[in-house]
């Protein structure tokens, strides 16, 4: 029974190191990712913006950028006043399409890092919006008359609530 137990036991050892083990590698994987990511602000861009990238993943010299599939063309990517990041600009044109675009850096030593920026068309109203609040629809007589009938009758019911109330007339 003894062999047995030891033969379970060095098994059981041997498969939690390599569970272990295997857990531990997409960290250092995903470890390495973030020192090379890639990132825009703003993150939601539209038409007309200014986009600013800056990575980390170009640990000498520099890079250069391309936003064509945006429109945006290539740009210069130079080093931040921190040292380790690299910053550049692009405009996003006004005729650019709703969605997801392509945007690369490849760094002076080859690495390169790609993402996508998502360019999104808000339009905001312009002129009168017919909201109902605050003038935005002609005066209704119906509705102002109404609507002082209901304030006068309820001033006429808390000053008779108050009197009675003060008269000691109201009864439990």
């Amino acid at each position: 029974m003894r062999p047995t137990a030891r033969l379970t036991g060095t098994t059981l050892a041997a498969a939690s190191i390599i569970g272990l083990t295997s857990l531990c590698a997409p960290v250092k994987a995903a470890a390495a990712d973030d020192l090379d990511r890639l990132e825009f602000s703003p993150k939601v861009a539209r038409p007309g913006t200014l986009v600013s990238v800056s990575t980390t993943a170009c640990r000498e010299g520099g890079a250069k950028g391309e936003a064509r599939s945006v429109g945006g063309g290539e740009f210069r990517l130079e080093r931040a006043a921190d040292r380790e990041v690299l910053v550049g600009r692009f405009r996003v044109p006004h005729e650019v399409r709703r969605g997801a675009h392509r945007i690369g850096v490849r760094c002076d030593n080859g690495r390169e890092v790609i993402r996508e920026l998502f360019v999104e068309h808000g339009r905001e109203p312009r002129g009168h919006v017919r909201s109902g609040v605050g003038g935005s629809v002609g005066p209704d007589t119906t509705q102002i008359a109404a609507g002082a009938a209901l304030v006068a009758a309820a001033a006429v019911g808390g000053t008779l609530r108050l009197r009675r109330r003060a008269s000691g007339a109201q009864e439990s």
